[in-house]
């Protein structure tokens, strides 16, 4: 299928989405809200994917929410002609969970999600990138919360996982001022994990750390996401429930002899992938 904001590959286990309208700097568009969740749940349900990166093209990776998501028909446009202004009001909130709920389903996907950026990480490129697992960047990247600077709250992620991902000071002097962070202040400051010198260089960087997460149990992995998302979001006690109550249905001991007897014959484990995902009646 072809996708108007996005080119999808997989290669064995890991798969590559590419932002791809480089010449109008991967602005969002209405049609990114909805591809951008469908491709990554139907990876996600196929069972087959253990690991996605996320990189884009041209310039910058995204300059941010396109201007025609907030006119006529748009997610952000009230709609609703003459109704009831409570009612319109409230239709409006809907297209908002509509909107982050495109990025909510980076982190619900089974596998994790990596993201290699360049140039401007823009406006709601920053809730994008926040809500991936890993976050990679080269020399010339920036991030800048740029809602603010254009008179509105940021609305679908980054006032919300920003401050889980960095110090909440840091997060909120961005929020406030909208200033650039550059790669190397965003290394420094934990929101991503490397910087590498060039486009092409993290997005290898980056397609390298996801076969080797592809090449780990997928069950250990996808167990591993949904428990560190838990924690990062309940206490330390409700944590270790979560936890306690997820091993008692999902640890198996297959893939844990499977590690051992590969490393005892000096070759990489095999694991099975995971069962696809039930489809609706």
């Amino acid at each position: 299928m072809g996708y108007r904001c996005f080119d999808v590959e997989t290669t064995g286990a890991v798969a590559h989405l590419r932002l791809n309208r480089p010449d109008e700097l991967n602005t969002m568009v209405p049609e990114f809200w909805n591809e951008l969740p469908e491709i990554v749940t139907e990876l996600s349900d196929s069972g087959t994917v253990r690991a996605v990166v996320i990189s884009s093209t041209g310039r910058h990776f995204c300059a941010g929410m396109d201007l025609s998501v907030f006119g006529n028909g748009g997610g952000l446009s009230a709609g609703g002609g003459d109704a009831e202004l409570g009612r319109v009001r409230a239709r409006l909130r809907s297209h908002a969970k509509v909107l982050q709920w495109s990025f909510t389903a980076l982190e619900k996907a089974r596998m994790p999600v990596i993201a290699a950026v360049q140039g401007g990480v823009i406006g709601g490129a920053v809730d994008f990138v926040t809500a991936c697992d890993l976050r990679y960047a080269s020399a010339d990247a920036f991030f800048v919360v740029q809602e603010i600077n254009i008179g509105m709250t940021a609305d679908v992620g980054t006032l919300q996982r920003l401050g889980k991902v960095i110090p909440e000071g840091i997060a909120r002097e961005l929020a406030y001022t909208g200033r650039r962070m550059p790669a190397q202040r965003a290394y420094e400051a934990g929101l991503v994990q490397q910087v590498f010198p060039d486009h092409d260089a993290v997005v290898a960087g980056a397609l390298e750390v996801a076969h080797e997460i592809a090449a780990k149990s997928p069950l250990a992995i996808y167990g591993t996401k949904v428990a560190m998302n838990y924690a990062r979001d309940h206490s330390v006690e409700d944590g270790l429930e979560q936890i306690a109550t997820w091993q008692t249905g999902m640890f198996q001991p297959g893939d844990m002899v499977e590690a051992f007897t590969a490393k005892a014959e000096k070759r990489p484990p095999v694991f099975p992938d995971l069962l696809p995902e039930p489809k609706h009646f």
